[in-house]
Protein backbone atom coordinates (compact mmCIF):
# COMPACT_ATOMS: atom_id res chain seq x y z
CA UNK A 1 0.00 0.00 0.00
CA UNK A 2 1.73 3.62 -1.05
CA UNK A 3 0.71 6.31 1.19
CA UNK A 4 3.09 8.91 0.23
CA UNK A 5 3.83 8.84 3.67
CA UNK A 6 1.28 11.30 4.24
CA UNK A 7 0.10 11.30 7.79
CA UNK A 8 -3.80 11.68 7.17
CA UNK A 9 -3.11 7.74 5.96
CA UNK A 10 -0.89 6.58 9.07
CA UNK A 11 -4.06 5.36 10.96
CA UNK A 12 -5.88 3.05 8.17
CA UNK A 13 -2.50 1.72 7.17
CA UNK A 14 -2.91 -0.15 10.72
CA UNK A 15 -5.36 -2.30 9.45
CA UNK A 16 -2.62 -2.80 5.79
CA UNK A 17 -0.43 -4.14 8.44
CA UNK A 18 -1.58 -7.31 9.76
CA UNK A 19 -1.10 -9.96 7.31
CA UNK A 20 1.60 -8.04 5.45
CA UNK A 21 4.50 -10.38 4.03
CA UNK A 22 7.14 -7.63 2.90
CA UNK A 23 7.06 -3.67 3.83
CA UNK A 24 8.98 -1.10 1.67
CA UNK A 25 10.09 2.22 3.91
CA UNK A 26 10.56 4.25 1.06
CA UNK A 27 11.99 7.53 1.75
CA UNK A 28 12.91 10.38 -0.68
CA UNK A 29 17.06 11.51 -0.82
CA UNK A 30 16.40 15.40 -1.64
CA UNK A 31 13.77 15.75 1.46
CA UNK A 32 15.28 15.02 5.10
CA UNK A 33 11.50 15.20 6.86
CA UNK A 34 10.67 12.14 4.64
CA UNK A 35 14.20 10.17 5.92
CA UNK A 36 13.06 11.37 9.68
CA UNK A 37 9.90 10.04 9.45
CA UNK A 38 11.33 6.48 8.77
CA UNK A 39 11.76 5.44 12.58
CA UNK A 40 8.21 6.30 13.35
CA UNK A 41 6.99 3.83 10.47
CA UNK A 42 9.59 1.42 12.09
CA UNK A 43 7.81 2.15 15.43
CA UNK A 44 4.26 1.48 13.80
CA UNK A 45 5.51 -1.56 11.93
CA UNK A 46 6.73 -2.95 15.19
CA UNK A 47 3.40 -2.01 16.95
CA UNK A 48 0.95 -4.01 14.21
CA UNK A 49 2.78 -6.03 11.97
CA UNK A 50 3.63 -9.42 11.92
CA UNK A 51 7.47 -10.06 14.45
CA UNK A 52 9.14 -11.87 11.05
CA UNK A 53 7.84 -9.59 8.40
CA UNK A 54 10.30 -8.54 6.09
CA UNK A 55 11.61 -5.00 5.48
CA UNK A 56 13.65 -2.55 3.10
CA UNK A 57 14.76 0.56 2.93
CA UNK A 58 14.29 2.65 0.04
CA UNK A 59 16.09 5.90 -0.64
CA UNK A 60 14.29 7.29 -3.62
CA UNK A 61 15.43 10.05 -6.27
CA UNK A 62 19.04 8.60 -6.40
CA UNK A 63 19.32 10.22 -9.92
CA UNK A 64 18.82 13.67 -8.59
CA UNK A 65 21.75 15.86 -8.82
CA UNK A 66 24.15 15.76 -5.24
CA UNK A 67 23.66 19.34 -4.61
CA UNK A 68 20.04 18.35 -4.29
CA UNK A 69 20.58 15.60 -1.71
CA UNK A 70 19.08 15.82 1.90
CA UNK A 71 20.60 12.46 2.79
CA UNK A 72 23.80 10.76 1.95
CA UNK A 73 23.79 7.47 0.85
CA UNK A 74 25.83 6.68 4.16
CA UNK A 75 23.04 7.73 6.41
CA UNK A 76 20.39 5.56 4.87
CA UNK A 77 22.87 2.44 5.09
CA UNK A 78 23.34 3.00 8.32
CA UNK A 79 19.07 3.32 9.42
CA UNK A 80 19.19 0.01 7.64
CA UNK A 81 21.97 -1.28 9.71
CA UNK A 82 20.95 0.16 12.37
CA UNK A 83 17.56 -2.03 12.44
CA UNK A 84 18.89 -5.11 10.45
CA UNK A 85 17.27 -4.42 7.35
CA UNK A 86 18.56 -4.10 3.33
CA UNK A 87 19.13 -1.20 2.38
CA UNK A 88 18.39 0.45 -1.40
CA UNK A 89 18.74 3.43 -3.68
CA UNK A 90 16.19 3.87 -6.23
CA UNK A 91 15.11 5.99 -9.21
CA UNK A 92 11.66 5.63 -10.07
CA UNK A 93 12.43 7.86 -13.26
CA UNK A 94 15.45 6.04 -14.72
CA UNK A 95 13.99 2.53 -13.33
CA UNK A 96 17.25 2.19 -11.35
CA UNK A 97 17.01 -0.61 -8.62
CA UNK A 98 13.22 -0.28 -8.84
CA UNK A 99 12.81 -4.29 -10.05
CA UNK A 100 16.28 -5.11 -8.04
CA UNK A 101 14.01 -4.17 -4.95
CA UNK A 102 11.17 -5.84 -5.75
CA UNK A 103 13.39 -8.97 -6.63
CA UNK A 104 15.25 -8.87 -3.43
CA UNK A 105 11.98 -8.77 -0.94
CA UNK A 106 10.23 -11.58 -2.72
CA UNK A 107 13.10 -13.55 -2.71
CA UNK A 108 13.70 -12.86 1.07
CA UNK A 109 9.51 -13.46 1.42
CA UNK A 110 9.83 -17.04 -0.40
CA UNK A 111 13.07 -17.84 2.38
CA UNK A 112 11.38 -16.75 4.91
CA UNK A 113 7.91 -19.28 4.12
CA UNK A 114 10.20 -22.64 3.13
CA UNK A 115 12.05 -22.22 6.05
CA UNK A 116 9.15 -22.02 8.30
CA UNK A 117 7.33 -24.81 6.08
CA UNK A 118 10.70 -27.09 6.88
CA UNK A 119 10.43 -26.11 10.67
CA UNK A 120 6.66 -26.97 10.29
CA UNK A 121 7.44 -30.63 8.18
CA UNK A 122 8.11 -32.73 11.36
CA UNK A 123 4.76 -32.15 12.98
CA UNK A 124 2.87 -33.09 10.32
CA UNK A 125 0.86 -36.40 10.09
CA UNK A 126 0.92 -38.05 6.77
CA UNK A 127 -2.14 -40.09 6.42
CA UNK A 128 -1.00 -42.49 3.16
CA UNK A 129 1.92 -43.54 5.15
CA UNK A 130 1.85 -47.55 6.09
CA UNK A 131 1.38 -47.79 9.83
CA UNK A 132 4.88 -49.41 11.11
CA UNK A 133 3.56 -50.35 14.40
CA UNK A 134 1.44 -52.98 12.07
CA UNK A 135 5.24 -55.01 10.95
CA UNK A 136 4.36 -52.27 7.48
CA UNK A 137 1.57 -54.80 6.29
CA UNK A 138 -1.87 -53.07 5.32
CA UNK A 139 -4.74 -54.59 4.54
CA UNK A 140 -7.17 -52.91 1.75
CA UNK A 141 -10.57 -51.98 3.03
CA UNK A 142 -13.10 -52.50 0.66
CA UNK A 143 -16.26 -49.70 0.92
CA UNK A 144 -19.76 -51.41 1.37
CA UNK A 145 -21.05 -49.03 -0.96
CA UNK A 146 -19.74 -49.65 -4.72
CA UNK A 147 -20.06 -53.06 -4.73
CA UNK A 148 -17.45 -56.08 -5.29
Amino acid sequence: WDTAGQERFRTITTAYYRGAMGILLVYDVTDESSFNNIRNWIRNIEQHASDNVNKILVGNKADMDESKRAVPTSKGQALADEYGIKFFETSAKTNMNVEEVFFSIARDIKQRLAESDNRAEPQTIRINQADQGAGGAQTAQKSACCGS
